[in-house]
């Protein structure tokens, strides 16, 4: 082979390796699992092609009713994929009760039976499980399940009569097959009121971004404490990321080379972000993110075109 037709083939073979990881990227679009309302009709989806825009799917409709739990609601709703290749939701059942809902599904669509698991039964005085959360161990090949929960009598010094004298701490457990499960163990205990905490693992290291339900006086925004270790360690919070607005829910994706953080601004009825190169320094994007009306906070993640296209399909 001449050096001419060398530079040219290597040229040629370059241009299908571009066009081929150009193919790749372009093929995941994000979604967005979230609930209306008070979470009484299930489970709903919006989609974006660039982290910013999102459009409602299947018309607004529910794709899944809630059956779990007496209350049978379906509120923060978080999905993850896992190493079995399912999708694996946890979800807030009821405002009072001792558990959360599980389900898990091969499309988004077709879910198993919906389970209530009893994470916090065992404690007479626990008033509470809100806003629970999966995180995949890939390593270890297992599952953490972790919520906030307001036992009566603990952590005494910040607790408040305010919002009905909720005083939450992170609690978890942990699962191989969603049957068997550890025994419930606190998570985090960060000297404040904590609620609604999603975890990412950057750097050889868990961050953690979780909401300082403080109400006096009022805090209500979003912070990040880190580890090294999944289920411990988890450092005091840092300074808010969010505005001078109250934010909770918050949820974490990369778009492009900016983390972007999601989150419910629930007093302006609206959805808010920020976004950062480095996940030190932060910036409000609000103003650049547009939700569907009525969207209240979940969970984002990355799916398939092909993927979208049947939720597209589903609720015709």
């Amino acid at each position: 082979m001449s050096k001419t037709n060398f530079i040219f083939t290597f040229l040629f073979l370059l241009f299908l390796h571009q066009e081929s990881a150009a193919q790749t990227s372009d093929s995941e679009v994000y979604l967005f699992s979230y609930f209306t309302g008070n979470g009484e009709d299930g489970l709903h989806y919006a989609y974006s092609l660039d982290g910013y825009q999102w459009e409602v799917l299947g018309g607004g409709g529910s794709y899944l009713i809630p059956t779990a739990g007496g209350d049978k609601l379906m509120r923060d709703p978080c999905i993850i994929k896992g190493g079995d290749g399912l999708y694996h939701m946890v979800w807030t059942v009821s405002w009072n009760e001792k558990g959360l809902g599980y389900a898990s599904s091969p499309d988004l669509i077709h879910w198993s039976r919906q389970k209530f698991l009893p994470v916090m039964e065992h404690e007479a005085n626990a008033r509470n499980t809100w806003a629970p959360e999966i995180f995949y161990d890939a390593k270890e090949d297992t599952y953490m399940i972790f919520w906030s929960t307001t036992i009566r009598g603990r952590y005494p010094e910040t607790q408040s009569d305010a919002e009905d004298a909720y005083n939450h701490r992170k609690y978890f457990t942990t699962t191989k097959d969603f049957k068997s499960f550890s025994p419930t163990a606190l998570l985090y205990e960060p000297g404040f009121n904590v609620i609604d905490g999603t975890i990412i693992k950057e750097g050889g290291e868990y961050l953690m971004f979780v909401k300082d339900e403080t109400r006096e006086p009022a805090q209500k925004n979003i912070r990040i404490t880190k580890s090294k270790t999944l289920t411990s360690g988890y450092s005091p919070a840092g300074t808010p990321i969010t505005g001078n607005y109250w934010a909770e829910g918050p949820t974490v994706t990369k778009v492009g080379d900016h983390w972007v953080v999601y989150f419910d601004k629930y007093i302006e009825k609206n959805m808010g972000a920020v976004a950062s190169k480095d996940l030190v320094n932060w910036t409000d994007v609000s103003d650049k993110v547009k939700f569907p009306k009525g969207t209240r906070h979940g969970t984002v993640l990355k799916i398939s075109k092909a993927e979208l296209n049947a939720l597209k399909e589903a609720l015709l």
